[in-house]
This record gives structure tokens, sequence and C-alpha cells, in this order.
């Protein structure tokens, strides 16, 4: 995996979280926000953290926007810092934006702006946390398409015990099987001889009915 330059604005916890798990995996990033305290801590984890002003382009102009392959706008509570940030960043001549929104409306003026990739954290995690409560063998989930997704389901029952082959998940669901979590350990080409074991997770990808039948099976 090629090494990646990130520019982080806004060390709230978004910001903050994206730019710790962009470091972890070992990617140069620099994060930027306004609060002394934050930005002190936040050195500590990343390549390197700056306190600035954002909003002012001639602060971002002295970081090389144009440098980094992603730039991302953490702040999005207040909507004219979010927008004027943008603007500036795209002024700059940034690569590829990615930006927070916390409304339609507000991702709506950021789409407008030229924003590459709009998120909504609190939305998309309130829609995880409902899915995986009215489908408790469901991990986790990720949208992949209309009607497609990538789930983590607990192995069902009547699995456990059987290799893959046996188990016939694709020929019976049309689903693939990409990864089996197994406590700390990943196995991430599983092949038709693995045998499911109680406590795995099966890492699968589908349509979304046929994920479903899955996991009520």
């Amino acid at each position: 995996m090629r090494k990646k330059s990130f520019l982080v604005i806004g060390m709230g916890v978004f910001g903050s979280s994206v730019a710790s798990k962009l470091a972890e995996l070992g990617h140069d990033v620099l994060g930027v926000d306004n609060d002394p305290a934050v930005v002190q801590h936040m050195s500590e984890v990343l390549t390197q953290a700056i306190q600035m002003d954002a909003t002012d382009i001639e602060n971002l102009r002295t970081l090389g926007v144009p440098n980094f392959d992603v730039c991302i706008v953490g702040r999005g509570t207040k909507l004219d810092d979010s927008v004027l940030i943008t603007m500036n960043l795209k002024e700059l001549g940034a690569r590829y934006i990615v930006a927070k929104a916390l409304s339609d409306a507000q991702a709506k003026i950021l789409k407008a702006l030229g924003v590459d990739r709009i998120v909504f954290p609190e939305r998309d995690m309130g829609i995880r946390v409902a899915q995986t409560l009215v489908a408790p063998r469901m991990v986790d989930h990720m949208d992949l398409a209309p009607n497609y997704s990538v789930e983590e389901i607990s192995a069902p029952p009547e699995l456990v015990g059987k290799t893959l082959e046996q188990a016939k998940i694709r020929s019976r669901y049309g689903i693939n099987v990409v990864c089996i979590k197994r406590g700390d350990t990943v196995n991430p080409v599983p092949d038709n001889n693995d045998v499911i074991q109680e406590g795995d997770v099966l890492v699968v990808i589908g349509e979304n009915k046929r994920l479903k039948e899955l996991r009520e099976s």
C-alpha cells in the first residue's frame, strides 16, 4: 500500500479519530486545530500538528495544500467555517476533499463547492447501531451500492463445524465469504477447506436480502 499524505482540519471527535487511524495505518498526517491543548495532544500521535486558523487562506497557503493526497475538513458545527475552509482548499488546489456534514442542507452547499466526498458521521453511526440492534447476529455493516453491502456476522450455529465448502454459503445465498475473524486473528483469504468455528465472525459481501437470510438462518 502506497504511503499517502493527509491534511486533517479540525481535531474534534471525528477529525481526531480519522487522523489517528490514518497515522496508525502508517500514513503521513498533518493535523490542524485552533485549540493549543488539542494540538499538543495530537502532536504525540500524528506526523505533525499545528495550531492555526484554517479559515484564513494565507495560513493554509503555508501548508502546501496541493502536496496532500487528501484534505479532510472535520469542522462541521459552524456552517460558515466549513464553507470558508472548503473554498480556501479549492482555491489553493486541493487534489481531493472530504468534508463532514451535519445536515442535508450543509451537504448540498459543500457539494456545490466541489467537495469530492461528504460524510455524515453521526447519521451513519446511528444507522449502523440501529441495524445491529434489530439484527443481533450482525456485528457491523457497510453499504457498498444500492441493495449490496459488506457485513460482519457471527457464524450461524448451523454452520459451525462445517467447512466453507460444506456450508455452501455461496451456492445457497449468492454470498461471498471474504474473510474470517477468530478472536485476535484474521484469515484474509479463506478457502473451501477452512472450518467455521463457534465464535467466528464471517465477513461477507452480497445482496442485502440474501445477507438477511444468512443472518436469520
